[in-house]
């Protein structure tokens, strides 16, 4: 886990930070978090994830795999979790999933009502 000192140095000048109490304030935080995001690709490591996944390299894996992976790795998605976005996806539970497509859509931005 990262220290504070660690957090300080890599995101923040010395101005930006309450020494004293350690606190960050809101505008930093929002910094912090824009480059932190310009940094990570989800979109590229979910499809990386899946191509392992894709023994026979033909762009699919076994819909019961990926739920596997879904429920028993990493942040656990419960099974209702799993079935909502198979339904999303139109992934059906006994099929094969193409993995482009579904990372597609697993990375599209939520809609704003």
């Amino acid at each position: 886990m990262p220290t504070y000192v660690t957090i300080q140095a890599k995101f923040f000048p010395p101005t930006q930070i309450n020494d004293k109490k350690g606190e960050l304030d809101f505008s930093s935080f929002l910094t912090m978090m824009h480059r932190q995001m310009q940094q990570e690709d989800p979109k590229t490591e979910i499809l990386e994830a899946l191509r392992m996944t894709d023994r026979q390299k033909k762009g699919f894996i076994p819909a019961s795999e990926l739920r596997a992976k879904l429920t028993m790795m990493g942040e656990k998605l419960t099974d209702r979790e799993v079935d909502e976005l198979f339904k999303e996806a139109n992934v059906k539970s006994n099929g094969k999933v193409n993995y482009e497509e579904f990372t597609k859509m697993v990375t599209l931005p939520p809609v704003d009502y």
